[in-house]
């Protein structure tokens, strides 16, 4: 699926290094080390909380 038709902006986050650990953690076990998926995993949980 080709992300080319998308207008997104890009975004620089400064993450401190225990949602760093948390992310590895997500990442090894949830998603074959994938730290991408376990980013938009946690991003995914966070913005549902705030609803």
């Amino acid at each position: 699926m080709s992300e080319a038709h998308l207008d997104l902006e890009a975004v620089e986050l400064e993450l401190d290094e225990e949602l760093l650990d948390a992310i590895d953690e997500k990442a090894f076990k949830d998603h074959r080390e994938n730290r991408d998926a376990a980013v938009r995993d946690l991003l995914d949980e966070w913005l549902k909380e705030r609803d």
